[in-house]
């Protein structure tokens, strides 16, 4: 996990989403990938802030304190994401039973 400290944003996604994508479960590196996206959060788009929900949301792995970190920074930039991200993050928090009601309502008043 030493090498993930020079991981960026998009780097991060890509990794999170290949594992996804040929289902391979490795829930030592998730929760690793985990905690590097939340330190690294600020630094991620609306795009990978949306593909890393779906991509943790796709093969079930329960990571409670980045889905409140990414409700957070959705709520923070609401107004950068487009209406497909926020439908997209909204079903990754429903899928994992992530309840983020602070989200919900800010999106419901966008």
């Amino acid at each position: 996990t030493e090498k993930l400290d020079t991981f960026n944003s998009q780097e991060i996604t890509n990794l999170v989403w290949a594992y996804t994508k040929v289902r391979h479960s490795s829930p030592k590196l998730f929760n690793a990938l985990s905690c590097k996206a939340i330190e690294k959060l600020d630094t991620f788009n609306p795009q990978e802030i949306t593909n890393i929900a779906r991509a943790y949301a796709k093969v079930g792995h329960l990571s409670p304190e980045l889905f409140d970190a990414i409700s957070h920074k959705a709520i923070e930039k609401l107004d950068t994401f487009n209406n497909q991200h926020l439908a997209n993050i909204l079903y990754a928090h429903a899928k994992v039973g992530h309840s983020s009601p602070e989200l919900f309502d800010a999106i419901s008043h966008k």
